[in-house]
């Protein structure tokens, strides 16, 4: 070997053997330095994110708009701001924590206020003020010594000197020969001080130049020399014209004259001072900017896919942490605000003004204008700083650096404007063909590019848009006729690609592996469609649903139409749950009764509440006198049916607040809509029993009305509450009295009934009743929207819409065999691609004479026959 060193060899095998840690530490630095000014952008970025204040708000725009956009590399002069500026803030940051200020002698009370101005400014005391300034610095000082390692830190005040000396002789010939002309000048104006001021703009020449980030520093230089140099030949001009006339012109001039005509020259100096110093700020950022849009050579390539990836995580973020961006809605969810029609205003602003840059990216895309592009981003960068910096923080009522999904949604907004700060330096390509996912035929493609036509209504906004903004003599149903048969051709050739890679053998049959995998697969699935309904709805309560006990049994007895006559609720402490004891012994009671064990099968301990209910009506008797008597006319005509109709009714929890707030029973009649389920007994004849008692004045006794009093009621999910004539014994109600108890005093007479239950499991002295209440379960809240259909709703909008589709794909097969069994796809793929193509180069007529063959071909059956043979 000619290049054999021994000990570059002994070096390489030392560091082979080392151990993969150590050779992965020795990677990661390797990397580090590759990337070092990466390495500073994140950490200025990281830092602004944390301290959000104006002070570091400087560089991070710097770096979208000077930084990123310089060409090859950021200038020595970027990176001595970079580090000038960090060592300046630091130290009026170090230079505000002292404790005399007024504004530290409060700080937990102002820490927290996002319009406090010392927060705005980033001067507040707090612990940590410079921890992530000092990591900011060092990152810079790592960047400044990697450069000068490489050589590459003094390049740009070579490049410097060697222009400004070609420079400065050009610029002595020039003003020599001012000078010379000046001579003649009277006097001075404001004209001539304004043309005095030499600066050479740069030409606009037929071959586009690009110049390094250094051409800033070279025009500065020469506008400051020029200047200087004209103002010398003005100041002599000046002076040679004065000597010959000062002397009769003093004499004649008053005091006063002279004062304004000193006056005006020193005006005259000042607006000359202020317009160079304005031209020497203006010319090279113009030069910049200049030489960035009309590029002497490009390094065409296409990130266009990356930030449309980064504009919809920003989406998705927006979508899925709105709150984040509103006020007072920190707890609230994009579904349930959707779901009662309420569009939240932040929710709405944010999405528009995403959806909307997302739209204008696009457009600038297909247009390749590289100034639209430069105008975009500098719009963007300054609005979306001043948005997430000073009018979000005082929307949300919090800081910046308090809001995580803000930091989140900034952070990926960062990394868009490097993107595009990229794309700028490179330009846009030439040619834009086709979807980015049709570049190769294998199955990830397939299954990404038929996943991206699913999503709805993106294809079809895509191909309106790529239609206004592209040159084209197509009409829009023409373009959209194209692109459709480019994706169904892309499709098959990445099936035929696939069919080339696996290839079946001829008269080999299918392998059990595949007739049992996928048609096995496929028969599960459609078996679990058809009785999905049905195993969903019986396995949705038993298994995973929740227990909605009562929170509230009302009892209500009414004689015929007139006034109730008892009126009695139980809450709270008043409905309880069946002990395990009590469970047992109430199963043990049904022993032998084979219909009510197999009602009881469905509900558990849990399910079961019995209800209290006292015996003395909690309202009064309030019936007026003629309405008295007119019901005891009415119990006493033996002809006519009399009617007590006994109601009940039982609240609980609605679905959509069991959700929310499951197991709130204390606070349910005031914060929760409850379901009502009412009934009514069927119609008995047994009022009379009562006749007796409405007629006296004190209690004569009891009264007995017979089945009249439903012990046993079951609530359901979905519908009214009912009794259960599965436990009645023979299948009777239970037998109530009932008594008028009068209380004569001064104030009156007063009136109420008393109830009282004849057999209850329970027993108890005092008068009252008892009610068992057999609540359903309801579906929990992740399943909720299924089961609120049922199963007849379930079968009509899942498994016949599924059916729908299920059948496009077993039937009308026969109809596109023409169009879909083609063996070789390659010609008609390179049709479409030469539509493309022409049209990107500006050949119109091309454009139409291929697009009239595409249209023939799938016309013409036996021409694509012809066309798609196999080679």
């Amino acid at each position: 070997r000619m290049f054999h060193d021994d000990e570059l060899e002994e070096s390489e095998k030392f560091y082979v053997g080392q151990p993969r840690v150590l050779l992965l530490i020795y990677a990661l630095y390797n990397t580090l330095v590759a990337r070092s000014e990466m390495v500073c952008y994140f950490v200025i970025i990281l830092n602004h994110m944390i301290s959000a204040s104006m002070i570091t708000l400087v560089l991070p725009i710097l770096i979208f708009l000077w930084a990123m956009l310089s060409v090859p590399r950021p200038s020595k002069r970027f990176w001595m701001t970079a580090i000038v500026y960090t060592e300046v803030a630091i130290v009026i940051k170090y230079f505000f924590q002292f404790g005399f200020f007024p504004w530290n002698k409060h700080v937990d009370y102002t820490k927290d206020k996002p319009y406090h101005p010392p927060n705005i400014i980033g001067i507040e005391k707090k612990e940590g003020y410079v921890h992530y300034d000092l990591v900011q610095l060092l990152a810079l000082f790592f960047h400044r010594s990697i450069l000068k390692c490489h050589g590459l830190w003094d390049e740009d005040e070579k490049a410097d000197s060697s222009s400004n000396k070609e420079d400065t002789d050009d610029e002595l010939s020039l003003t020599g020969g001012r000078r010379d002309s000046s001579a003649s000048l009277k006097s001075v104006n404001l004209a001539a001080s304004v043309e005095s001021i030499h600066v050479h703009f740069p030409e606009q020449q037929t071959a586009i130049r690009r110049k390094s980030s250094s051409s800033i520093s070279q025009l500065s230089h020469r506008s400051s020399f020029s200047s200087h140099r004209s103002k010398r030949g003005s100041t002599s001009t000046r002076n040679s014209s004065q000597k010959g006339s000062s002397v009769l012109s003093i004499k004649q001039k008053s005091r006063k004259e002279l004062l304004m005509e000193k006056f005006r020259e020193q005006m005259i100096k000042a607006k000359a001072f202020t317009i160079k110093k304005a031209l020497q700020v203006y010319v090279p950022i113009r030069q910049f900017f200049y030489n960035l849009i009309h590029p002497d050579y490009s390094a065409v390539t296409d990130v266009y896919v990356l930030m449309f990836l980064a504009d919809t995580v920003d989406f998705i973020i927006i979508v899925f942490g709105f709150w984040a961006f509103g006020k007072h809605s920190a707890a609230a969810d994009i579904t349930s605000s959707l779901s009662e029609d309420q569009v939240p205003e932040a929710f709405l602003v944010m999405v528009l003004i995403q959806f909307g840059t997302m739209v204008v990216d696009r457009a600038l895309y297909l247009k390749k204008t590289v100034m639209g592009k430069v105008i975009f981003q500098v719009i963007l960068v300054f609005g979306i700083h001043f948005w997430m910096f000073f009018i979000l923080p005082g929307v949300t009522e919090r800081k910046f650096s308090q809001n995580t999904v803000a930091q989140l949604w900034y952070f990926v907004k960062c990394v868009y404007f490097g993107l595009s700060a990229y794309q700028i330096r490179c330009g846009y390509p030439t040619r834009v063909l086709g979807n980015f996912l049709t570049k190769s035929y294998n199955y990830v493609n397939l299954f990404l590019f038929q996943g991206f036509r699913l999503v709805p209504f993106l294809t079809e906004l895509r191909a309106v848009m790529d239609w206004v903004w592209t040159d084209t003599t197509l009409s829009l149903s023409s373009w959209i006729c194209v692109e459709d048969i480019y994706a169904h051709i892309f499709i098959l050739k990445c099936w035929r690609e696939s069919e080339k890679r696996y290839p079946q053998p001829r008269g080999q049959k299918k392998k059990k592996v595949v007739k049992y995998g996928m048609g096995g697969m496929i028969i599960v699935l459609l078996i679990c469609i058809v009785w999905f309904p049905l195993l969903f709805m019986s396995l949705i309560k038993s298994v995973a649903g929740i227990t909605n006990k009562p929170l509230d049994v009302s009892i209500t007895i009414t004689l015929g139409g007139y006034q109730p006559i008892f009126t009695m609720s139980a809450q709270q402490n008043q409905l309880k749950s069946l002990e395990p004891n009590e469970f047992n012994e109430f199963l043990g009671s049904y022993r032998g009764n084979t219909a009510a064990l197999q009602f009881l099968e469905g509900y558990g301990r849990e399910d079961i509440t019995r209800a209290e209910l006292e015996g003395n009506s909690n309202s009064l008797w309030t019936i007026s006198p003629p309405s008295r008597k007119k019901m005891i006319q009415g119990l006493l005509d033996c002809e006519a049916e009399f009617t007590v109709v006994l109601s009940w009714s039982i609240q609980r929890s609605c679905l959509t607040q069991l959700l929310q707030g499951h197991g709130l029973r204390d606070c349910a009649k005031a914060s929760l809509a409850p379901v009502m389920f009412c009934s009514w007994c069927e119609a008995w004849g047994r009022g009379r029993e009562v006749l007796s008692l409405c007629q006296t004045h004190l209690s004569p006794g009891l009264r007995t009305l017979e089945e009249v009093y439903p012990y046993y009621i079951k609530a359901p999910s979905d519908s009214l509450a009912k009794p259960i004539k599965q436990l009645l014994r023979d299948c009777k109600w239970e037998n109530i009295t009932v008594s008028l108890v009068k209380n004569v005093s001064e104030e009156g007479v007063r009136e109420w009934w008393v109830l009282n239950q004849n057999e209850k499991r329970k027993k108890t002295p005092q008068e009252s009743l008892e009610l068992f209440i057999f609540s359903d379960k309801v579906s929990p809240p992740s399943l909720g929207f299924l089961a609120g259909y049922g199963i007849m709703g379930l079968y009509a909008s899942v498994v016949l819409v599924i059916g729908k589709f299920v059948r496009e794909f077993f039937s009308g097969i026969s109809h596109s065999i023409m169009f879909e069994e083609l063996p070789n796809v390659d010609r008609i793929l390179k049709l479409c691609t030469d539509i493309f193509l022409v049209r990107e180069t500006g050949e119109l007529e091309l454009e139409e004479d291929l697009y009239a063959k595409l249209i023939f071909l799938y016309r013409s059956p036996e021409t694509m026959i012809k066309w798609t043979r196999e080679k």
